[in-house]
C-alpha cells in the first residue's frame, strides 16, 4: 500500500502558516519541533495532517444547516406538531450559554487529553488566535490514536450532541440550540477525526501529536 505524500494532507493555507506568533505560541512552536526531531531521529516518519482554520468554518457552515433541519423537525415531532415557540428570555440565555461554553469547550479537551499524557495538565496549554477570534487547546506531548480521539471528541459528545437529545427528549428549543450551536462548534474537531481516522498507516506503530499553532496535528509512525 503507498503511503500519501505528507504534503497532500496537511493544511495548505500559507497565511495561517505564517501568521505572526505570540510569544508562548512561538514557545511552544519550539518545544514541538525539538519533540518531532527527537522522533523523527528514534526512526519515526513525520506526517502532516493539520487542519485550514478557514476550511473549518466553512464546513460549520455546511453543517449547521442540516443539524437546524434535523432539530427542529425532531422537536416539532416531539411536541406532537403544536410548533416550536420560544420564549424571549430564551435568546438572552442562548448567548449567554454560548459564551460561557466556548471556553469549556477547550477546557474539556484539555482535561480529557490530561488523563493519557504523560504530565497530565502539565502538558496541557492553552491559546487564542486573534485573527480568527478563535480558542484552542493543545497537547504538547505525543499521545496514541485512540486517546487523543477521545479527547476530540469529548466536547462534541458533552456539549453539543447530549444537550441536543436531552433537547428533544423534554421538548426544549433552547436546550436543543444551544446543543447544535456546539456541535457545530466542534466542526473543526469533527474534520480532524476524520482527516486521522481516513489515513490508513502501515507502519507497525504510530503517534499522534497535536500542533501547537494550527488546528490538527502530526502523525509519526515506524
Amino acid at each position: 500500500m503507498n503511503k500519501p505524500d505528507q504534503s497532500s494532507l496537511g493544511n495548505q493555507d500559507q497565511k495561517e502558516k505564517n501568521r505572526k506568533l505570540s510569544e508562548a505560541e512561538k514557545k511552544r512552536h519550539e518545544r514541538f519541533e525539538a519533540n518531532s526531531d527527537a522522533l523523527i531521529r528514534q526512526g519515526y516518519r513525520r506526517v502532516d495532517l493539520t487542519v485550514s482554520i478557514r476550511k473549518a468554518n466553512a464546513f460549520a457552515v455546511g453543517l449547521l444547516i442540516p443539524l437546524l433541519i434535523i432539530g427542529i423537525a425532531a422537536l416539532h415531532f416531539k411536541r406532537g406538531g403544536t410548533g416550536t415557540d420560544y420564549d424571549p428570555l430564551d435568546i438572552l440565555w442562548f448567548f449567554v450559554a454560548y459564551a460561557l461554553l466556548i471556553p469549556v469547550h477547550e477546557l474539556i479537551h484539555g482535561a480529557s487529553w490530561a488523563i493519557f499524557a504523560e504530565h497530565h495538565f502539565k502538558d496541557i496549554e492553552f491559546g487564542f488566535m486573534k485573527q480568527y477570534l478563535t480558542p484552542y487547546c493543545t497537547c504538547s506531548v505525543p499521545l496514541e490514536k485512540g486517546p487523543y480521539i477521545f479527547g476530540a471528541l469529548m466536547p462534541l459528545i458533552i456539549l453539543g450532541i447530549i444537550p441536543m437529545i436531552i433537547g428533544i427528549a423534554t421538548g426544549s428549543l433552547l436546550i436543543l440550540s444551544i446543543g447544535i450551536l456546539m456541535t457545530d462548534a466542534a466542526a473543526g474537531d469533527i474534520l480532524i477525526v476524520w482527516k486521522l481516522l481516513w489515513y490508513k498507516s502501515v507502519a507497525n506503530h504510530t503517534v499522534f501529536m497535536d500542533h501547537p499553532t494550527q488546528a490538527g496535528g502530526v502523525i509519526f509512525e515506524k
